[in-house]
């Protein structure tokens, strides 16, 4: 039988297109409908909460053929369309909507409108609007023979009334597949609504500081108990604006190692109450860390303006490095430059992974092995960066991950050493890392300047080649250095004898000639393992710099071999084209696939 195609305006049937490039399957009714940016956008985003999320059956759904509604009272034809219907059973008649989505509507005015018209002229008394930017909630209410609307925090998930909106037990709280849906729609709320806060580094750090109370309340409340974080139909703002400073309070106390005394929470009533209802429905310990990141990477990515060098390394590149690198639980793993911790994520996840499997084999029970999984978050994950901002992001990921109690310092990994602060110094020592992963700021209108910065590093010297004996010469300090050419070396200075880097570097470094004495330098601190060339757009549309990622072994001198296979690999597609827009092709992803069966035909172990 041939899949079948609704056209909304003809209303007609036709059989499924030849060309499908202009059409995408509906969630809901599974028909071919035309690929429009509100149904990419926002129509199919939310059909999926709707079923994931608030666990609605699918048959209580109706997107296609769209649910009709009146104009005014007196018609007699139903004629305005409705993206989504949500019935109260399968039956999906007049008397039985519960609820109207509009996704058309492009600015939250018209959509309010528009829903308003929707809700007045149908038995439904819950609508929703969503744009694929933002959200609002409202119900329909019958005061006196006239219709009201008011905003609410969300809608009920199925099988609970609108009265029970914000109680939940902890037991009740999900796992959620859309988090980044969710802080799409938070961010660009708080920035046209929010009273006092406007730039999006602040939004960012309001919002890491609300996490940290939903994640301590998700860790600390008895099953069978009412959560604390929790925004009710017919709460005042302001109630619910106390209880989450109430909850801060023991989230600093919780969290001392996390968060400092200067963090606050200075939302208006208003926004922590949206903020609130956008996320009291979800288990975010228990969400999927991919999920996690989406997330993040959408609400932080807007606060990044990359002038020093701060982009997201690409969740595809990172893995790729991870899965080249193979860590274990042995490991004692670094990021000197963590940024909001992807590297360090993905780590801890692949090491967990090897636990799961070995805890499988040999019959762990689940305590234990949860034992053995906080042991490599707590002791075994280390990364700093000079941003706050950013060491903050990196430690509410790892609070969400692990418990909090992370091994993320603000410092600047270029410093001396003995100028970080006493924790730093405690906890992270030169020499002794196994495992190094990073993805360095870099570029000449960033230079590290400073004596006494730079003596600390051979490359923050001028180099000379010298034509009769043809090596390279070390000659008088530097005024100033681009940042990526110093961290190369305190890479290397971080990990012990034996311990491997997988460091993303700009394509200069390999190929400019001014620049051989990196490589010559470089050949003599250990063995280079892999070059893996990777697209111009791997790091578009933040940033057009060509770069490739070297894999490389520190040894003494005295260990390295003579000659030796360096594994080369050139990555022609990167998952994405140079606006960001996801393409299926993605090279990047079999490079570790493929180091593995080199290193198995070279009978390399490293």
């Amino acid at each position: 039988m041939s899949k079948i195609l609704y056209e909304e305006k003809k209303e007609e049937i036709k059989v499924e297109p030849e060309d499908k490039s202009g059409f995408v399957i509906d969630y809901i009714s599974g028909r071919y409908i035309k690929k429009k940016p509100e149904e990419i956008e926002a129509v199919q985003v939310f059909s999926k909460q709707l079923v994931e999320d608030y666990e609605y059956p699918k048959d209580h759904i109706q997107t296609r053929p769209q649910w009709r509604v009146k104009i005014r009272p007196s018609d007699t034809r139903k004629e305005y369309p409705v993206d989504i219907a949500v019935f109260n059973s399968e039956n999906h008649t007049e008397d039985n909507i519960l609820i109207v989505v509009e996704c058309k509507k492009k600015t939250r005015k018209d959509g309010k409108t528009q829903l308003k018209d929707y809700l007045r002229f149908s038995r439904a008394f819950l609508g929703v609007w969503f744009n694929g930017e933002e959200r609002l909630f409202l119900r329909k209410v019958e005061k006196s023979g006239r219709i009201e609307f008011e905003e609410i925090p969300n809608i009920p998930q199925f099988g609970q009334r609108v009265e029970d909106v914000g109680k939940f037990k902890r037991k009740d709280l999900k796992p959620t597949h859309n988090l980044k849906a969710t802080f799409k729609a938070i961010r660009n709320h708080l920035a046209a609504n929010t009273i006092g806060a406007t730039r999006d580094e602040v939004l960012a750090q309001q919002l890491i500081n609300i996490i940290f109370c939903k994640i301590y309340d998700e860790r600390f409340t008895e099953p069978d108990d009412i959560v604390t974080f929790r925004a009710g139909v017919n709460e005042k703002a302001e109630d619910i604006k106390k209880r989450i400073l109430d909850l801060f309070e023991l989230v600093k106390r919780k969290y001392k190692e996390v968060l400092d005394k200067i963090d606050v929470i200075n939302l208006d009533a208003k926004s922590i109450a949206y903020v609130v209802g956008e996320l009291q429905n979800y288990c975010l310990i228990e969400a999927e860390r991919d999920v996690i990141a989406d997330a993040f990477e959408t609400f932080i990515g807007h606060a990044l303006k990359g002038g020093q060098g701060q982009f997201f390394t690409p969740r595809n590149v990172i893995k790729m490095m991870v899965n080249v690198l193979d860590p274990d639980d042995e490991d004692l793993i670094i990021d000197p430059a963590c940024g909001s911790g992807g590297f360090l994520i993905e780590a801890l996840r692949h090491v967990w992974k090897k636990l799961d499997t070995e805890g499988e084999k040999y019959n762990w029970n689940k305590s234990n092995l949860q034992e053995e999984k906080m042991e490599v978050a707590l002791n075994k994950i280390r990364g700093i960066d000079k941003d706050y901002f950013l060491s903050k992001v990196a430690k509410a990921y790892m609070a969400i991950i692990g418990d909090g109690k992370s091994g993320i310092f603000c410092e600047d990994s270029l410093e001396k050493p003995e100028n970080w602060k006493d924790k730093t110094m405690l906890k992270i020592d030169m020499g002794k890392f196994s495992i190094l992963l990073t993805n360095p700021p870099f570029g000449s209108k960033i230079p590290v300047r400073g004596e006494d910065k730079l003596k600390q590093f051979e490359l923050g010297h001028k180099w000379k080649l010298n034509k009769k004996t043809g090596e390279w010469e070390k000659g008088k300090l530097k005024d100033k250095e681009a940042p990526q050419i110093l961290f190369i070396e305190r890479c290397l200075q971080l990990l012990k004898d034996g311990g491997k880097m997988a460091i993303v570097l700009p394509d200069g470094v390999y190929g400019n000639e001014s620049l051989g004495y990196i490589r010559n330098w470089l050949l003599k601190k250990g063995r280079l393992i892999a070059v893996i060339d990777v697209p111009l757009e791997t790091f578009m549309p933040n940033t057009s710099t060509k770069t490739t990622i070297m894999i490389f072994q520190k040894l003494p001198e005295s260990k390295i071999p003579k000659k030796y296979p360096v594994f080369m690999a050139v990555a022609e597609t990167c998952g994405h084209d140079r606006r960001g827009k996801k393409l299926e092709d993605d090279d990047i992803l079999k490079v570790a696939d493929k180091f593995k069966e080199w290193a198995k035909e070279k009978q390399f172990n490293f």
